[in-house]
């Protein structure tokens, strides 16, 4: 550990709490300006132990935290934000902190166990709709449903995490680090809903590696392909010429485990249904709070490498606030990225959390 104040630390601390320097000066009793200077990356003067004190206070977060290694930072420009517009600056840097803290989490497990291969393809500039072939191809899916969306990046070498964002504007985001790709899921979101924005991550990471993932037409093409991968053509053309009720569409998502929106908007992308048919059905959704909830939806999928890897470390006794207080990091800030929302303010929840999957990888 540094024995040095660390400005990047100060900075990543307040972006996570989405404070602005006004306000975090304000809690602590210097100017703007003086916290402006404290988090600059050549800060020459060191912050009393007071102030130290009072930034941890203020930003619940360890004092030990300010003095940890740099951070590795994630580019913005690296990032896929699919609301980029709607989202307030505050929400975007705190996004970008989450990723950061993600990739410290990544550190710590490839540190004691040994990572899963990356197996995801760069294909940069291919089609959606074909990009999504060949994914499916090369990883053996056929035309079959994709059973578990986080399951399969995991086992490709995704990192995958969830995201504790107050906020629906933060619908996922992705990007790759060091040769590592990572995905963060909204956990607001209906499980359908999360599935297609683990399926739309996915297309960033295969169609805009070499790009900014970012832009409309972006966001267009990770959408086909989302929508491609979770529902392929042949699975969805054979309902072509029938009419079809919303009683129908929701009884036939459940194919695809997408939401019935989804399942509309790629029906009548393909000329499955007219576009009468088209505009009724988004009527008929609409009455029913289809744009933003489901009828009968399912579960919300969730990490099963994470629920291994805790557990495995549980059986050598690191518990969850271990690896916050080794990492300097506040708990919340850890079972926020680790699909343990709700669990953890009890220490016994989380034991048992934890073990409820049998460990299957071999510590390093």
């Amino acid at each position: 550990m540094n024995t040095h104040f660390n400005p990047s630390r100060l900075k990543l601390a307040r972006t996570r709490r989405q404070l602005t320097l006004k306000s975090l000066a304000e809690s602590v009793g210097l100017t703007p300006r003086m916290v402006s200077e404290y988090e600059k990356e050549r800060c020459t003067s060191q912050p009393k132990d007071a102030t130290i004190d009072a930034f941890s206070k203020a930003l619940n977060y360890p004092a030990e935290f300010f003095f940890s290694d740099d951070v590795d930072e994630v580019e913005n420009n690296a990032i896929s934000f699919r609301s980029l517009k709607s989202m307030k600056a505050s929400q975007q840097h705190a996004a970008v902190g989450a990723g950061a803290i993600g990739v410290m989490l990544n550190s710590y497990f490839s540190d004691r166990f040994n990572p899963v291969d990356i197996n995801i393809p760069n294909l940069t500039g291919s089609d959606p709709e074909l990009a999504a072939s060949i994914i499916r191809t090369e990883w053996n899916l056929g035309s079959q449903s994709v059973g578990d969306m986080i399951n399969l990046l995991e086992k490709h070498g995704v990192r995958v995490f969830s995201l504790d964002e107050n906020t629906l504007s933060v619908d996922a985001f992705s990007f790759w680090k060091d040769g590592t790709p990572y995905v963060f899921l909204n956990t607001k979101k209906s499980g359908e809903r999360s599935r297609f924005d683990a399926a739309h991550e996915l297309g960033h990471l295969i169609l805009h590696r070499d790009e900014i993932p970012q832009g409309k037409e972006i966001e267009r093409e990770a959408d086909r392909f989302a929508a491609f991968l979770l529902m392929p053509r042949d699975t969805v053309l054979p309902y072509s010429g029938k009419f079809l009720t919303i009683d129908n569409i929701l009884k036939l998502k459940k194919n695809w485990k997408v939401s019935a929106m989804a399942l509309i908007f790629h029906m009548k992308n393909l000329g499955v249904i007219t576009e009468w048919q088209y505009r009724t059905l988004i009527i008929d959704a609409s009455k029913l709070g289809l744009r933003t909830n489901e009828i009968d939806g399912i579960p919300r999928e969730t990490s099963k490498l994470i629920k291994q890897l805790l557990a495995a470390l549980q059986a050598r006794g690191v518990s969850v606030r271990t690896i916050s207080n080794e990492l300097n990091l506040p708990i919340d800030e850890v079972t926020g990225l680790l699909f343990m929302l709700g669990v953890v303010s009890n220490p016994k929840k989380a034991k048992e959390h934890v073990l409820r999957t049998k460990p299957s990888l071999t510590l390093v």
